[in-house]
């Protein structure tokens, strides 16, 4: 029975994904909570998408954005999906808490909206299809810092909250994020079909892809990698290879911005791998605090499939499962596996631009040099040496460059180990060598480098002291993490705090799949 109560966003409903038809998904309406709340609303996000003024005021919403209402225009649904969960085939999975509204035009784009953790749908595998608070607080603000950092994902407009309860490890209270994107397809989609044998959905899914997707995946230099003039007429005159070639880019740029920043995912499953190259479901992540290139952010990752060091390859794994699942698409094995193997020459390259970028230098001639080599390898000895703060040392850094004073007094405070200090100098030699050759400033150097490299990351315990005062009610900490990491490069010298090094009590949060 519909529910009486109806809100409107005045947004132009469009439902593209919807109109697949229902081998792709189940209609279903979500299942309402009790005792539904605002925690926050995202008003930077829904300006830049044209919601007007107070549209979280309005009749209905909030009882739209928890479940308990439909937004006039959207067409609720659960998508069907299989895929790989820690290197094992899976599957059928599916939307098992997510619920997908609709898609809509908007002033920046279309966007498909989707309430997480909405209730049991088809796909929940005997769980609740419920998230709870602690999960969704994270999720809400790690979206946005992840956007404000530059770097391809999801994004959240508002967090409701509940008197419902949930029962995980323990008692908690449900939550819904509403959060959207260009589109939530994911590589287990494709794998779903190809399962299944179903080669006319799996062909309906990829040219639904290349059609509405196209300007999204296309790069104005994705060929640049291609010498082999035949090589690409072969790629550009197949349109599935071209989708894979083009999948294969976006995700090794995205892998690289993880790296650049030391984002650690935790569950890269290929059916949490987004066609599209966005950063898709915040579970058991991290910003790494001490740098550790092994670090398992992921404790049920018992396994270390998922570390911090292991995530370019575990993608240059889901796209193989993600090119598998295209062969009776693409129809040459051999052209799939030249697609994929680009992944090899792609991730080195944008991970050496994002390194650069964070030394300032991404304008000069410097990329596959001896010297930008050495210089990166270099940074990445003191940071192993030093076991150092990841954040707080490349700001450092950033700083210290534009002081004009000895370097390395002014990070000694962080770089203290004899080792660590001696492998930094030689750093600071090399750096200036390639200052003087190329005869930069090393002020604007400077400046460039504190646009990269962020004073503020969602950190752990920042994450948890927002969670342990929204259960009593204050939420005042979201709306503060919410400001600072929308401009994590300015410098908010009033939460100065919040760049600090963590307190010890910070490395025993445990951080699961449940998380």
């Amino acid at each position: 029975m519909d529910s009486p109560l109806k809100a409107s966003l005045n947004l132009d409903w469009i439902n593209q994904f919807a109109q697949l038809g229902e081998t792709f998904y189940t209609r279903l309406r979500p299942t309402p909570l009790p005792g539904i709340h605002w925690v926050s609303c995202n008003h930077e996000l829904a300006r830049s998408i044209g919601l007007a003024e107070g549209w979280d005021k309005r009749p209905g919403v909030l009882e739209a954005m928890s479940g308990s209402a439909l937004i006039e225009g959207s067409e609720p649904l659960a998508s069907v999906y299989s895929g790989h969960q820690f290197g094992h085939w899976a599957g059928q999975l599916g939307d098992g808490r997510a619920i997908y509204l609709g898609e809509a035009q908007t002033p920046i784009g279309k966007f498909e909206f989707q309430l997480k953790g909405a209730g049991v749908t088809p796909y929940s595998r005997s769980g609740d299809g419920r998230a709870v608070l602690r999960s969704s607080i994270r999720e809400y603000l790690c979206s946005e810092a992840m956007h404000a950092l530059g770097i391809p994902t999801t994004r959240a407009l508002c967090l409701t909250g509940s008197d419902g309860l949930v029962y995980r490890e323990d008692v908690e209270r449900a939550a819904v994020v509403t959060r959207i994107a260009p589109s939530f397809i994911r590589f287990g989609h494709f794998e779903h079909f190809a399962a299944t044998g179903d080669q006319n959905s799996l062909r309906q899914l990829a040219d639904f892809v290349i059609t509405q997707y196209s300007e999204l995946l296309t790069d104005p230099r994705e060929f640049d990698l291609i010498s082999d003039h035949d090589l690409l007429n072969q790629i550009k005159q197949n349109p599935y290879a071209l989708m894979l070639y083009r999948t294969v880019l976006k995700t090794a740029k995205l892998i690289a911005h993880w790296q650049s920043v030391g984002f650690c995912h935790g569950v890269m499953n290929t059916d949490n791998m987004s066609i599209l190259g966005l950063t898709l479901d915040y579970g058991p992540f991290q910003f790494m605090d001490a740098y550790d290139p092994h670090h398992i952010c992921n404790h049920s990752d018992s396994q270390g499939r998922y570390a911090f060091d292991q995530q370019p390859n575990v993608a240059y794994w889901n796209l193989y499962c993600l090119g598998q699942a295209l062969l009776p698409l693409i129809e040459d094995k051999e052209l799939t596996i030249k697609c994929l193997d680009f992944f090899k020459t792609a991730y080195p390259r944008f991970r050496e631009h994002s390194q650069l970028r964070k030394l300032g230098l991404s304008n000069q001639d410097l990329q596959g040099t001896q010297e930008a080599q050495d210089l990166i390898s270099q940074i990445e000895q003191v940071m192993v040496l030093q076991n150092v703060d990841f954040t707080i040392f490349w700001r450092s850094l950033s700083n210290t460059l534009g002081s004009k004073k000895n370097g390395l007094q002014l990070v000694e405070s962080i770089i203290t180990k004899p080792l660590a200090q001696s492998t930094l100098q030689n750093c600071f030699e090399l750096f200036n060598s390639i200052l003087v050759t190329r005869n930069l400033n090393l002020s604007e150097v400077s400046r460039k480098m504190l646009l990269v490299n962020p004073k503020y990351v969602l950190r752990n315990h920042l994450g948890e002291q927002a969670i342990q005062s929204a259960k009593g009610g204050d939420f005042s900490q979201i709306q503060i993490l919410l400001k600072i990491l929308s401009s994590p490069f300015n410098e908010h010298p009033e939460y100065q705090s919040y760049a600090e090094l963590p307190p010890e009590w910070a490395s025993s949060i445990s951080i699961s799949c449940s998380s």
